[in-house]
C-alpha cells in the first residue's frame, strides 16, 4: 500500500498547478536560515519546520517539485505509522485496513502533493501518539524524553499541534497512570518549545484570533458539529449520499471499541473534544476559520473507527463475510478517490495545457527583464516560474493578505525602491467578456508602464523605479483598480490591503 501510494502521488506530483502558499515558502526560504526563522517566529508565525525544509530545498538548488517531494515523503511515511497506531490500539488487521482507508482520502492525497506542512503535521502527530503509548506502556525517562522530542517536532510543524498536545494531556489525566512523568515532560516541552508558542501568538495576532470578544465565531455547538461533519466527508468519501452510511459505520466502530477497548474510545473522545471546545470558545474571523486540513491529525483515528466494524465483519463467517468486508473496503476507497477528484479536479487533471504554458511564458518574460530591485505584490505562481528560470529574480515580495505585514515588509526593503511588478490572474474569472477586455487596458507605449497578456494573466511592470513607499502604494492601488474594474481574481482583496497598509506608513 505504501509503495502504491508513493507511485500515485509521484505520478500526479506536477499536475496540481503551483499555488501562492508554495511560492511563499520558497521565496521566504531564499534568505539565510536565521532570516527564515526570524521571519516565521517573529513576523509571520506558522510552521518553522516546514519553512526550514523549504530553506534547505532552495539552497540545495531545488524548487517547487522538490518542495512537493517533501510532502509526498511524509504522506507516504504516515501510512505505515497509521497501521502501527491501529495495531497498538486494536489489532494488526485493523491497522492495515485503517491505513488503506486513509490512503484514498482527499486529505491524504491532496496534502501528499501540495507543498505545504500538512503531511508533515500528520507524520509528526502520529510519531507523538506512538511515542506517548510507548512511554505510558513501559515508562522510563528515555521513553518520555522521546515522546517530548516527538511533541516538539509536531509543534514545529503546525500551530494546531497545540490541540494535539492538549488532547494527549487530557488523555493522560483521564487514564491516571504515569501522570507525574508525563507532566514533567510536558513542562519541559513548554519551556523548550517557547519559540513555537511565540510563533503561534504571532500568527494569531496577524489574523485577529482571540477568545471571546468581538468578531464572528465558529462558535455554537451547531456550527462546530457542521464543521466536524464536513471534516468527516474529507476524511472519507465526501458528503451527501455517503455521509450517513459513513457516520453510521464510524458509530458502530465506536460501540464495538467501547465493548472491547474502552481506552481507545476515551482517547478518540479526547482528540475530538479538545478541538470542539477550542472552536466553541475561540473567536475566529473568516480568514482564520479552520478547514478539514487543520484536523488532519484526527484522520488516523477516524479511519480506525471505520476499520473496526469491517474487520469484525470479515471475521464473522469467513470466507463469505471476508469477501463482503473486502468489497465494502474497496467500495469505500473508490468513493474516497471519487470525492478527491470531485473536490479538487486539478489534483488529477492539472491545469489546461494553455494555462500552464501561459504561466510559464509570463514567468519567462519577467525573468528576461528582471532587476534585483523590483518590488513584487503577492506570492504569485508566475513569480515562482520566473525565479525557477532565473535564480537571481527579485526577492522583494510583499504579502497581499495582511496590511500590517505588507507595511512592515515594505519598510524593510532598502530604498530607493525599484520598479513595481503586478500580476492580475483571471484564471478563476468565468466571464469571458471580462477576459477579452484585458488587452484593452494594457499600458500604452507612452505610459509609465509596460505589460503583456499571457492567457488569463495580465502582467504589468513600471518602466522606471517608483523610489518611495508612498509612490509604490499609490501606483499599486491604481493597478488594482484596473483589476477590480475587470473583475479579475483577488484585485479587490489586494486593493483593500494596500489601502490599509498605506495608513500604517
Amino acid at each position: 500500500m505504501t509503495a502504491a501510494l508513493a507511485g500515485v502521488l509521484g505520478w500526479f506530483l506536477r499536475a496540481w498547478p503551483p499555488h501562492e502558499d508554495e511560492a511563499l515558502a520558497l521565496f521566504v526560504g531564499r534568505g539565510s536560515l536565521g532570516h527564515v526563522l526570524r521571519t516565521v517566529l517573529f513576523e509571520r508565525g506558522g510552521a518553522p519546520l516546514h519553512f526550514t525544509f523549504a530553506w534547505a530545498i532552495v539552497h540545495l538548488g531545488g524548487g517547487l517539485t522538490a518542495l512537493r517531494v517533501v510532502s509526498l515523503v511524509f504522506a507516504v511515511a504516515s501510512l505505515p505509522l497509521i497501521a502501527l497506531l491501529g495495531r497498538r490500539l486494536v489489532d494488526p488487521a485493523t491497522g492495515v485496513v485503517a491505513a488503506l482507508l486513509a490512503s484514498g482520502t482527499w486529505a491524504l492525497l491532496f496534502h501528499g502533493i501540495y507543498g505545504r506542512m500538512y503531511s508533515l503535521f500528520l507524520f509528526t502527530s502520529l510519531l507523538s501518539f506512538l511515542a506517548l503509548f510507548a512511554a505510558l506502556d513501559t515508562g522510563g525517562r528515555r521513553r518520555f524524553a522521546l515522546w517530548g522530542v516527538a511533541v516538539l517536532a509536531m509543534l514545529a510543524s503546525h500551530p494546531y499541534a497545540v490541540l494535539v498536545v492538549a488532547a494527549q494531556g487530557l488523555f493522560i489525566l483521564v487514564r491516571r497512570r504515569r501522570v507525574r512523568e508525563a507532566a514533567l515532560t510536558l513542562a519541559a516541552v513548554g519551556v523548550v518549545g517557547a519559540p513555537f508558542w511565540w510563533a503561534d501568538i504571532v500568527l494569531r495576532n496577524r489574523f485577529d484570533v482571540g477568545v471571546g470578544g468581538g468578531g464572528p465565531r465558529l462558535g455554537s455547538p451547531t456550527s462546530v458539529l457542521h464543521y466536524f461533519w464536513w471534516v468527516s466527508g474529507d476524511f472519507s468519501a465526501g458528503h451527501h449520499a455517503w455521509s450517513i452510511p459513513v457516520l453510521l459505520l464510524a458509530l458502530v466502530g465506536a460501540v464495538l471499541l467501547w465493548l472491547r477497548h474502552r481506552e481507545v474510545v476515551v482517547l478518540i473522545g479526547c482528540v475530538i473534544a479538545i478541538p470542539a471546545l477550542a472552536f466553541m470558545l475561540a473567536t475566529l474571523n473568516s480568514t482564520a476559520s479552520p478547514e478539514a486540513r487543520h484536523l488532519i491529525f484526527a484522520l488516523p483515528f477516524f479511519s480506525i473507527l471505520l476499520a473496526v466494524p469491517l474487520v469484525v465483519l470479515a471475521r464473522l463467517r469467513p470466507p463469505l463475510t471476508g469477501v463482503l468486508a473486502l468489497v465494502a473496503v474497496l467500495t469505500l476507497v473508490a468513493g474516497e478517490v471519487r470525492w478527491a477528484h470531485e473536490k479538487t479536479p486539478q489534483l488529477f487533471d492539472g491545469d489546461p495545457a494553455s494555462e500552464a504554458q501561459s504561466r510559464t511564458a509570463a514567468g519567462a518574460w519577467l525573468a528576461a527583464g528582471n532587476r534585483s530591485s523590483d518590488v513584487l505584490l503577492g506570492y504569485e505562481p508566475v513569480y515562482l516560474r520566473a525565479w525557477e528560470q532565473d535564480r537571481s529574480f527579485s526577492g522583494h515580495v510583499l504579502p497581499r493578505a495582511d496590511p500590517a505585514l505588507l507595511a512592515s515588509t515594505l519598510k524593510d526593503i532598502p530604498g530607493p525602491l525599484g520598479r513595481g511588478v503586478w500580476v492580475l490572474d483571471a484564471s478563476d474569472t468565468t466571464n469571458l467578456v471580462e477576459r477579452q477586455t484585458i488587452p484593452l487596458v494594457l499600458p500604452t507605449p507612452g505610459s509609465g508602464f509596460e505589460g503583456r497578456v499571457y492567457g488569463p494573466f495580465l502582467v504589468i511592470r513600471s518602466r522606471r523605479p517608483l523610489v518611495t513607499r508612498a509612490r509604490y502604494l499609490q501606483v499599486s492601488e491604481d493597478v488594482m483598480r484596473v483589476g477590480v474594474r475587470l473583475g479579475i481574481g483577488d484585485a479587490d482583496i489586494n486593493l483593500r490591503t494596500l489601502l490599509r497598509a498605506a495608513s500604517r506608513l
